[in-house]
């Protein structure tokens, strides 16, 4: 869509403004402190408000339009869908329900067999917590200490970030640290010594949770929201085992690093380890329409033959939604944007947010692979100490955010973060220019640099 193609109405945006303020209640805020920008329509990358202004889209939303906005074979099949069959009950057979499942088994390990169709992702986790601690008989859920799984009772609860705090409701979760090279809690110097070590303290917090108490280990397959952190080389090898000899499953949360996010199908798949539940939403459809669900390994299906597995969705599996993920991953193929997003990482975005971080002092490390990427802001190299503290923001954050905007790049941030995550079909042009915004909003930022090493 170009600008010429969009007409402004400016007052239909002030329109839209007010009916959100007057009626919608906003998640994660506090509602008379937010001010939400109307967007009338995007294409591709990008996206527009009301009053014309054009968005270079460096946050896929919250990560999950991978093949970015209005794809036309996506759409396509979401109208012939509708046109056919708009919605039917989860208990009987659907067609593209099936076809979805079948594509997205596939794309797993061999030894996967069924699909338990959710809403999003939190209740995909929900789910799999349930089906291993039914398949276990264990009751206990171990997770990072930095993570994001979902907003639900469990899913909420299993989380690593403040989110947690005020809603710790439910029961048997235990937090442990992941590996983190960058701010080491085991004082390692290298990537090596930090998954050594960031897998023993999981065995010794195994041993004393008691290892006949665990259910499942449950891990963003590439930490998310809290980081961008990529397990070193090694470490999910080594998660895997230490599940096979305590009898515990690996519930891998590919809800925001799946379909593409870095450069895999799924995340876990840069190792040789496969997890038993592989929990996925966001970017199976490109949030076209919702859907989440549970991949689920033969030996915990073959469970419930005969048994009744306790849970249900109205709209598990909904005939829409499936047809929008069947047609995204028949896309994702047919254009090859798994491999696109891949060469992007290695080739294109690593060595130009690299590049940027060698100009601007407050960028203490990049990291990242695919379109899955973090720049972890600092106000001294030295000390590493944060550009914002944990569970908050600051004025510099604020600013860089503000910046962002006002030069049209519709930034992703958290804390002392700066996520870098556009559709994985995004180009070469359309990154560096996104870049170039980056680059002019750290030239103002780096006045908060307090450091002597540059």
């Amino acid at each position: 869509m170009a600008m010429s193609e969009f007409n402004p109405n400016p007052a239909r945006g002030k329109e839209v403004f007010q009916l959100d303020r007057a009626h919608v209640f906003h998640s994660w805020s506090a509602q008379a402190q937010i001010s939400p920008l109307p967007v009338a329509s995007g294409k591709g990358s990008y996206f527009w408000d009301f009053d014309g202004k054009k968005y270079l889209d460096f946050s896929c939303q919250l990560v999950f339009t991978n093949i970015g906005f209005q794809h036309p074979v996506v759409v396509d099949a979401i109208k012939k869908q509708a046109d056919l069959l708009t919605t039917v009950a989860p208990q009987v057979a659907n067609e593209a329900r099936g076809e979805a499942a079948k594509r997205i088994v596939e794309l797993a390990s061999p030894h996967h067999q069924k699909v338990f169709f959710t809403n999003g992702g939190a209740d995909g986790v929900e789910n799999a917590i349930r089906m291993a601690r039914l398949h276990t008989n264990r009751h206990k859920i171990l997770s990072f200490y930095r993570s994001y799984h979902g907003n639900t009772t469990s899913a909420i609860s299993a989380t690593g970030d403040p989110r947690r705090w005020p809603n710790e409701f439910a029961y048997g979760h235990v937090h442990f640290f992941g590996p983190y090279s960058y701010r080491s809690a085991f004082w390692s110097s290298n990537e090596e010594e930090e998954c050594a070590r960031a897998l023993e303290h999981l065995e010794s917090v195994i041993t004393f949770e008691g290892p006949n108490t665990i259910a499942a280990i449950l891990i963003e397959s590439v930490v998310g929201t809290a980081g961008v952190l990529i397990p070193p080389k090694g470490y999910l090898e080594g998660v895997r085992a230490l599940c096979d000899k305590y009898g515990i499953l690996w519930i891998a949360d590919e809800v925001m690093s799946g379909f593409g996010r870095t450069g895999k199908w799924f995340a876990y798949q840069h190792s040789t380890a496969h997890p038993d539940l592989i929990v996925f939403a966001k970017g199976v459809n490109s949030g076209y329409i919702p859907l989440g669900g549970v991949v689920i390994s033969q030996e915990i299906a073959q469970t419930f033959d005969d048994r009744v597995f306790p849970g249900g969705l109205t709209y598990s599996g909904h005939p829409m939604a499936c047809a929008a993920a069947v047609a995204t991953i028949d896309v994702m193929k047919e254009e090859k944007i798994v491999e696109h997003a891949a060469l992007m990482g290695e080739k294109i975005i690593g060595p130009g947010l690299r590049a940027l971080a060698e100009k601007h002092p407050v960028i203490g490390e990049v990291r990242g692979l695919g379109v899955f990427w973090a720049l972890d802001l600092v106000k001294d190299r030295v000390t590493r100490e944060p550009l914002a503290p944990y569970a908050g923001s600051s004025p510099a954050m604020n600013e860089l955010v503000a910046e962002c905007k006002k030069r049209g790049l519709m930034p992703f941030t958290n804390f002392n973060r700066m996520h870098v995550v556009p559709p994985c079909n995004i180009s070469e042009s359309e990154f560096n220019e996104g870049v170039e915004i980056l680059d002019q909003a750290f030239a103002l930022t780096d006045k908060h640099y307090t450091g002597r090493s540059r």
